[in-house]
């Protein structure tokens, strides 16, 4: 797995193969993250990457110039793996936390302005995590939560979706929270 794009374009993440994870492809990856530089501002802005896996959407936002991101992950090689790789590139301000992500959503009091989630496409409690996200107000008023998931969900009316993106298998759902559907 490549990174894409900032001060470690091209540079590969070198994952173990024991890490229960199923990584955003790179075609994908690269087209969402043209989608949020268009959007945000990468170096003023904060991250929460759940169920972060490899955490190659927080170390892509890293290369891109963001110092202040949280990935949370329950799995403990997933969360040693992104802390190594956070130390070996000298990725300052990238922080893993282990622990479930349901549990860091509860507890969170910490609002961001892009909150990443890529939960595994069989969690029975997906279709939840938007209004979850959203309760607990993680997402900055002009902030977007990004959800990653397969074809068999749809958010189109979720009273904060804003837009739908898909690459192959690969469904984004992007929400903000002053978006209202009538």
């Amino acid at each position: 797995m490549r990174i894409i794009g900032g001060i470690h374009k091209g540079r590969i993440l070198q994952v173990p193969s024991n890490l229960p994870v199923r990584p955003t492809t790179d075609f994908a990856r690269e087209a969402l993250f043209n989608i949020i530089q268009n959007h945000f501002d990468i170096s003023k802005i904060s991250l929460l990457d759940l169920f972060a896996g490899t955490g190659a959407i927080s170390v892509e936002m890293a290369s891109r110039g963001c110092t202040d991101i949280t990935a949370v992950d329950k799995h403990p090689g997933c969360v040693q793996f992104i802390r190594k790789t956070a130390q070996a590139w000298n990725l300052k301000g990238l922080k893993a936390i282990k622990q479930d992500v349901f549990r860091y959503i509860e507890q969170c009091t910490t609002n961001y302005h892009l909150v990443f989630a890529d939960p595994p496409y069989a969690l029975p409690n997906l279709p939840d995590i938007p209004d979850l996200i959203f309760k607990k107000k993680l997402v900055h008023t002009n902030g977007w939560l990004i959800l990653e998931h397969g074809q068999e969900h749809t958010f189109q009316n979720h009273r904060f979706f804003l837009q739908h993106r898909k690459y192959g298998n690969v469904n984004f759902s992007i929400f903000q929270p002053q978006t209202i559907i009538a």
